[in-house]
C-alpha cells in the first residue's frame, strides 16, 4: 500500500515553517494518541503515520531528501535502515514533544499529570429568581482523599511497591518495527507503583467518593441556557493536576402567564367585547405587582400594548426590558336568553350602517369581490 505525502497527513502545505508543522503535529497526536484510542487500530495507524511524517518534515536534511526524491529519499532501506544515519535521534526528535503534549518524561513515576475533567451542572429557576436573581445550594460530586489510608491506596500497615515492569517510571518504551513508542504502563497505569494489598475502604484508588455542597449565586436577568463557571469545582485532576471547572447551566421554568423574549415579558391579557368596544381600564399583572392599562374604544383584538421598564433588568446592563400586553377579545359564552335578544337586536342595528360599523369586514369583503371579478 503507497505511503501519503508527507504534508497531505500533517494538514500544511509544502513551504510550511518548523512552527507551523510542529504545531499541526501536536494537533494530531493529542487527536490520535494510543493512551486516548485504546484498542482502536485505525487511531493507532494515524498516530504512526502522523509521527512517521513529522520525524521527516522536522529534520532539515530528511526534509531536504524528501522535498526532492519523495519517499525513496528518506527510505531507511534505501541506506538509512534500523542502524543507520539518523535513526539513533529518532526518539530525541519525539521525547521533548511528547512531554510538552503528555506530560511524560524518561525519569521518575507519576509523570502523567492531567487536568481533572470539567461538570456541567442543570439547574432549573422560575422566571422570577432569573429577574431578581437567588442565591441556591446545589450538591454536587466529588472525590476526597480516603480517611482510612490517608491517600495511600494500601490497607493500612501496608505499603505501596514500585512497579516492575516500568521500575517507577509510569511509562514503558515499545519498539514496532521502525516506530519506538512510549506510552503509558499497562500494570501501573501511569502511577510507577502497584499496591498488592488495596485499602478495602477504597479499593486502592486512594480516594473515595463524595457529595458536597455548593453555594451558587445566580445573578439578576439571567437567561436560559447561560452558564455560571465555578472554578476548582470540576472532577479532581490525575498525579497532582489541577482540578477542572463546573459549568452550572441555568434552565427557566415555563410561566403560566409570562413568555420571555431576552429581557422582554410577553403575556395574552383576555378582554370583553363590551370592554374592547367602549373602552376601558384593566389590571394586568407584573413581576413587580398589578399595574392598570386603559383599553381605548374600538380596540380590536391582537393590539399590543407596551409597558416600558416592566420587563427584565439586562444581566450585563441596568437597563430595564419591556411587556407588551397582547390583547384577546373574548367572545361570551353561556349566555341568557335575555343576552341573546340583545346580541341579536344590536347585529340587527349594526347591519343598517354595517360599512360604517365593520370597515374592516366591508374591506375584506371589497378584496373578495375583487379578486373574483375578471
Amino acid at each position: 500500500m503507497s505511503k501519503r505525502d508527507y504534508y497531505e497527513v500533517l494538514g500544511v502545505n509544502r513551504d510550511a515553517g518548523d512552527d507551523e508543522i510542529k504545531k499541526a503535529y501536536r494537533k494530531l497526536a493529542m487527536k490520535y494518541h494510543p493512551d486516548r484510542n485504546p484498542d482502536n487500530k485505525d487511531a493507532e495507524e494515524k498516530f504512526k503515520e502522523a509521527k512517521e511524517a513529522y520525524e521527516i518534515l522536522s529534520d532539515e536534511q530528511k526534509k531536504a531528501a524528501y522535498d526532492r526524491y519523495g519517499h525513496a529519499g528518506v527510505d531507511p532501506s534505501m541506506g538509512a535502515g534500523p542502524g543507520g544515519a539518523g535513526f539513533e535521534g529518532f526518539s530525541d526528535a519525539f521525547g521533548g514533544i511528547f512531554d510538552e503534549i503528555f506530560g511524560g518524561g524518561r525519569g521518575g513515576g507519576r509523570s502523567n499529570v492531567y487536568r481533572g475533567a470539567d461538570l456541567r451542572y442543570n439547574l432549573e429557576i422560575s422566571l422570577e429568581e432569573a429577574a431578581r436573581g437567588a442565591e441556591k445550594t446545589i450538591r454536587i460530586p466529588t472525590v476526597e482523599e480516603c480517611e482510612t489510608c490517608h491517600g495511600s491506596g494500601a490497607k493500612p500497615g501496608t505499603q505501596p511497591k514500585t512497579c516492575p515492569t516500568c521500575g517507577g517510571a509510569g511509562q514503558v518504551r515499545i519498539q514496532q518495527g521502525f516506530f519506538s513508542i512510549q506510552q503509558t504502563c499497562p500494570k501501573c497505569h501511569g502511577s510507577g507503583r502497584i499496591i498488592p494489598d488495596p485499602c478495602t475502604a477504597c479499593h486502592g484508588a486512594g480516594r473515595v467518593k463524595k457529595q458536597k455542597t455548593l453555594e451558587v449565586k445566580i445573578p439578576a436577568g439571567i437567561d436560559e441556557g447561560m452558564r455560571l463557571r465555578h472554578a476548582g469545582h470540576g472532577e479532581p485532576g490525575v498525579n497532582g493536576g489541577p482540578p477542572g471547572d463546573l459549568y452550572v447551566e441555568i434552565h427557566i421554568r415555563r410561566h403560566p402567564v409570562f413568555e420571555r423574549d431576552h429581557d422582554d415579558l410577553h403575556c395574552e391579557m383576555p378582554i370583553s367585547f363590551t370592554t374592547a368596544a367602549l373602552g376601558g381600564e384593566i389590571e394586568i399583572p407584573t413581576l413587580d405587582g398589578v399595574a392598570r392599562l386603559k383599553i381605548p374604544a374600538e380596540t380590536q383584538t391582537g393590539k399590543v400594548f407596551r409597558l416600558r421598564g416592566k420587563g427584565i433588568k439586562n444581566v450585563r446592563s441596568h437597563t430595564h426590558g419591556d411587556l407588551l400586553c397582547h390583547v384577546l377579545i373574548e367572545t361570551p359564552v353561556d349566555l341568557t336568553e335575555r343576552q341573546r335578544d340583545l346580541l341579536r337586536e344590536f347585529e340587527e342595528l349594526s347591519r343598517s350602517d354595517a360599512d360604517r360599523h365593520n370597515p374592516k369586514a366591508k374591506s375584506w369583503m371589497d378584496k373578495v369581490r375583487e379578486f373574483f371579478t375578471p
